[in-house]
């Protein structure tokens, strides 16, 4: 046996990979990326946040 196999008799080489129109449609891709956009705006958000609080004097550094 040389070569990596799938398990159907077929090296890895043959074995296609979906087209990234495919991956586009999948709802789970989405959803991945619709959550850490999330995290990003809240995350980028609050640091804006706490800056304006500083540079405005209404937090005590």
């Amino acid at each position: 046996m040389t070569g990596a196999t799938d398990g159907d008799d077929r090296t890895a080489e043959d074995v296609r990979r979906p087209s990234l129109a495919a991956v586009a449609r999948d709802r789970r891709v989405w959803l991945i990326l619709a959550i850490v956009a999330g995290l990003l705006v809240c995350c980028c958000s609050a640091v804006v946040g706490t800056l304006v609080a500083l540079s405005a004097g209404l937090l005590s550094a």
